[in-house]
This record gives C-alpha cells, structure tokens and sequence, in this order.
C-alpha cells in the first residue's frame, strides 16, 4: 500500500476520500455512466475499505456499489472483524456482485480471521496471502466449501520480507485437494526457491510467478 501510493506521490498515513470516490456513479452527458462494465472494480485497492478513519464514508460508498450492481466489486481486508460496522439494512445475506476477500499474511492471521469471514453473511468469499510472510495451513476453512479462490504472493519494495516457493506450493496443494481455484500472483521482491534466495526486480515479479505455471483455474 505505501509503496505504492508513494510511487504518485501521496502519503498512506493520510486517511482522505480520493478524487475518484464516486467514479462509479458519474455519468457522461448522454447519461450514460463513465465506468462501464468491465472486469472488476477492486475498493480502496491501496487501502482498506473497513478502515475506522473512513467509517463516516462508508454508507455512501456502499450505496454506489448497490447501485451498481451491473458491476462486480472486489473487497479486499485485513479488517475483516468490522466487516459488519455500517452495513447495509438490505444486505441480508449479501449483494451477489460483491466478493470479500480476506487477507492473511501467515498461519496467526488465517486463524484469526478466516473463522470470521466463514462466519458472516457474504455470497462470495476468497482468501488472499500477500504478502505470504510465512506457511499457512488453511484445509479446516477450504473443506466448508464457502471459499472460492485462493490468491499468494510475495511483498514488493524497499525491505520486502522473504517469502517461500515451498509455502506458495504447500497453498496450492491444499487447495487442489478441496477443489478451490488457486493464483500465485507475484513472487515479491525476496524470493527462496530450492534453497536460493535470489531478489526480483518489481518489473519481473509478475511475469516470474506467471512463469511458475502452477495456477489452478481450470484444471479438474
């Protein structure tokens, strides 16, 4: 998140609404609206839509995506706890274009927050383990049959942490054997593989975890 908020210049410590709050439902003079439907709006990608800071924002921000629901909306956390502060009244048992997607950076966080996402009324669910600080063991949540993707990669910038080929594949195994999609996204800065260490350039880190070939869309 800093890392890449500092490539434009701002400072993540500075909670503030951003220029682009309300593109979701702003319109061109036609009346037609200027974010059309394509792919996936991912919510405060570089920050955390459950953020206290922005509780007062909250509201109108799920109202857009209310109103948008031609778009699909990608929600991802490590404040999954709050996930319930400011919901909607008509949320029930969730809005169907809305994914929520917890993260967990090692075995710790996955135990505290992946029981709570399991728990709270959302239609579609993904676990994300980036930055990928450690081995995880997530088979007591994939067997509920409630999460449908997995994503890990490593961290990127200045003092990234190493992160392990053997933990990427241990991931991938586990989610092979409960048939939940898995995405190696990125390799991050600091790489082991077969006993190596070696530093990836930021350009590479996807192209390489890419190269891997061990993603699992779409294989039975």
């Amino acid at each position: 998140m800093y890392r890449r908020d500092a490539e434009f210049g701002k400072d993540s410590t500075v909670i503030s609404r951003t220029a682009g709050f309300r593109l979701p439902v702003q319109k061109k003079r036609d009346g037609s609206y200027k974010l059309q439907e394509s792919g996936t709006v991912f919510a405060c990608m570089t920050s955390d839509f459950f953020l206290e800071e922005a509780d007062a924002w909250r509201p109108e921000a799920w109202e857009m995506i209310r109103t948008r629901h031609d778009l699909q909306f990608c929600i991802i956390t490590k404040r999954i706890e709050r996930f319930r502060v400011g919901l909607p009244d008509d949320w029930g048992e969730g809005y169907d274009h809305v994914t929520i997607c917890a993260t967990c950076e090692n075995q710790e966080a996955a135990d505290r927050r992946l029981p709570v996402l399991l728990s709270l009324p959302v239609r579609h669910r993904h676990i994300i383990h980036e930055p990928m600080l450690g081995p995880v063991q997530i088979g007591q949540y994939l067997q509920s049959g409630l999460i449908e993707h997995v994503s890990c990669g490593g961290e990127s910038g200045e003092g990234a942490r190493l992160c392990s080929y053997d933990w990427i594949l241990s991931v991938r195994e586990q989610c092979l054997a409960y048939g939940v999609p898995f995405t190696f996204r990125q390799t991050g800065a600091l790489f082991r593989k077969d006993g190596k260490i070696y530093r990836i350039p930021r350009r590479l880190q996807l192209a390489q975890a890419q190269k891997a070939g061990i993603d699992t869309e779409g294989v039975p």
